[in-house]
């Protein structure tokens, strides 16, 4: 159990930097998402076959048509994420990302017929105020529309995935986060060929830290997440996924040297608190 909380852990700082790496990369968003989906798609597909797994999706016809809809919404949500990484910075963007699973929550007395009690509402409503805290002065100069529409649709598209994903209960683990991330690279791939950004020209720079998303950060990240999230309590994966937004806003503070007022930083506290709380309450009923 404890090394599974620490490779649970250490994904979700992976994950956490992401937007950091990808700051050093020199190309459009589009571009750093499809090669990060087809390196992270490579590298899981190898591991697939040297541990000798089956395949079982061929036996869930329609859990694997919502395990394609979620593949084609986490492309979709990166598309957006990464636009708003260089738009907005990695900070609030990764603070609008998270709201995808309070999205659901608020959502879920419609799709999974859940009741929405007092408690959530007040976490949905604490992350609401964040949220308007932390944008204000981004609303305020006019400028940076389209980055906070950019992590706003992320933040959706994310929420559609994990909707999409747990409708898929018995295609699970590693051939999950397979199928999944192989599907949103064919997403992402179409889109990119659509739009003419694709130019095979990867500045020298730009290799390593390319190599380093798609292998450690998403090949990596991705295996040891889902490999170690049937072993830990629900509740604890709640919570401790909201260290990937935290530890992203500190390394971009630290490393990219972004700023944030004393208004966003107590928005940001209150996303993560409302989250927390809002996911902490809904896994004890």
């Amino acid at each position: 159990m404890k090394s599974a909380y620490i490779s649970y852990i250490f994904a979700l700082l992976l994950f956490g930097s992401n937007g950091i790496i990808a700051n050093h990369i020199q190309l459009a968003s589009t571009e750093i998402v499809l090669y990060r989906t087809s390196i992270g798609s490579l590298f899981l597909f190898l591991i697939f076959l040297s541990t000798k797994k089956h395949w079982t999706f061929h036996k869930h016809k329609k859990q694997f048509l919502f395990l394609i809809l979620s593949g084609i919404s986490m492309g979709l949500s990166w598309l957006f994420l990464y636009e708003a990484y260089q738009q907005i910075g990695v900070s609030i963007s990764s603070l609008l990302y998270y709201c995808g699973p309070i999205i659901v929550i608020a959502l879920a007395p419609i799709i999974f017929r859940e009741k929405l009690h007092p408690k959530k509402l007040l976490g949905f409503s604490c992350v609401f105020v964040g949220i308007i805290l932390v944008n204000g002065k981004l609303f305020a100069t006019g400028n940076h529309y389209f980055g906070i529409f950019c992590g706003i649709m992320s933040a959706i598209m994310y929420s559609l995935m994990i909707i999409f994903n747990k409708k898929a209960k018995n295609i699970s683990g590693l051939e999950n986060s397979l199928l999944q991330l192989t599907i949103s690279f064919i997403t992402v791939a179409c889109i990119t060929l659509l739009r003419g950004d694709l130019s095979f020209q990867i500045p020298r720079d730009s290799i390593l830290p390319l190599l380093f998303l798609g292998i450690v950060n998403t090949g990596l990240g991705c295996y040891l997440y889902f490999s170690k999230l049937e072993k830990i309590p629900v509740q604890s994966v709640s919570i401790l996924g909201y260290l990937e937004p935290l530890s992203a806003v500190i390394m971009s503070v630290i490393f990219l040297r972004e700023n944030m007022s004393n208004i966003q930083v107590i928005g940001a506290l209150l996303v993560l608190g409302g989250a927390i709380y809002s996911e902490r309450f809904s896994s004890n009923t």
